[in-house]
């Protein structure tokens, strides 16, 4: 089992004290001192994972959020890290994927072969059209189109000594990459999606598919047997096209000594994730049942890698307690100590 981590940044996991800080700072001009204290706290955690043994951590993109850029916290982070791979978020309609391409390549070329892409269409309008020129579509199967084409033309350019297309979205004749990423054939590319037309695209030209699970600790139980039921499709739907998938699966962990503490917790996590939109996408990881005593979670995390399911992608509230938590009592059980 691969084990992978949210870097933390102000959307993507619950709020505490440190991160309310640093949010005012991030917010405030001139405010900061010589180290950003958001950069401060992804590099502190993200730097105790690599050693705990965690192999990949997820760096999110929020354009409308009080959160670093993606890409280039990814490239802050590689002169900290040795071993960890950086996988950093994009959405077709707001980077161009010829740019995407080229960044991708300097990135895997700095970190040694560490760099990895999770391609992400997107639900917020007002951040594609700010940022994307007005590039948001209203329309899910043509946002899916998008991103079909935009992982054709990263592909195509990392793989290829000329790259054409004329597509719906992106034109590209006889283009080049002039540097090529270490990692062959390309960097790994992973994505999300609920919806079918989303799974075929990830099954004909993606990597790694992370699990669509309902959000909230009620759905648990409905989510795991519709989990195992999305792997056998995909697994089949991907054979089709001559190619295999590896599975990840983003769960916030709560791990206690006992159940009925659990359960208080996800209680609060909840009521957190009801204030709006940004805050919710934390709570939504409970939909993934790492709830309970390590034993529970243990088993778990078991079950999730009998089912194809290698990369639990994970996040915890305060980030470095959990995760400390976690490393010690989970997944010495995990790996049968």
């Amino acid at each position: 089992m691969r084990y992978g981590i949210w870097t933390p940044l102000p959307h993507t996991v619950r709020s505490d004290a440190a991160m309310a800080d640093a949010i005012a700072d991030l917010r405030t001009p001139g405010a900061g001192g010589d180290v950003d204290k958001s950069f401060r706290i992804a590099v502190d955690v993200v730097r105790r994972a690599e050693a705990l043994g965690f192999e990949t951590t997820l760096i999110a993109e929020r354009h409308l959020g009080p959160d670093l850029e993606a890409w280039i916290l990814t490239a802050a982070l590689i002169a900290h890290t040795r071993r960890i791979e950086l996988m950093c978020a994009v959405h077709p309609g707001i980077v161009a994927p010829q740019l995407a391409a080229k960044m991708g390549a300097s990135l895997d070329r700095i970190s040694g072969g560490r760099f990895a892409v999770n391609v992400v269409n997107g639900w917020y309008e007002e951040e594609f059209d700010v940022f994307g020129n007005g590039g948001w579509l209203d329309r899910s199967d043509a946002r899916y189109r998008r991103m079909e084409e935009f992982v054709a033309v990263m592909k195509g350019l990392w793989t290829e000594e000329t790259f054409s297309i004329d597509g719906e979205f992106y034109r590209c004749e006889s283009g080049r990459l002039p540097i090529r990423p270490v990692q062959l054939p390309n960097p790994p590319i992973y994505a999300a999606s609920r919806s079918e037309a989303g799974k075929e695209v990830v099954a004909r030209v993606c990597d790694v598919w992370f699990v669509a699970c309902e959000p909230g600790y009620a759905n648990v139980e409905a989510n795991l047997a519709a989990v195992a039921r999305d792997i056998e499709e995909l697994d089949g739907l991907s054979e089709s096209y001559g190619r295999s998938l590896s599975y990840g699966i983003s769960a916030h962990v709560i791990c206690t000594q006992s159940m009925s503490e659990a359960e208080e917790r996800v209680q609060e996590l909840e009521e957190y994730g009801s204030r709006d939109p940004v805050s919710a996408v934390a709570a939504k990881g409970l939909g993934a049942g790492l709830v309970g005593t390590p034993r529970e979670i243990a088993d778990r995390l078991r079950y999730f890698e009998s089912i194809g399911i290698d990369c639990p992608m994970v996040h915890f509230y305060p980030m470095m307690e959990g995760l400390e938590t976690f490393a010690a009592e989970v997944m010495p059980l995990v790996n049968g100590r």
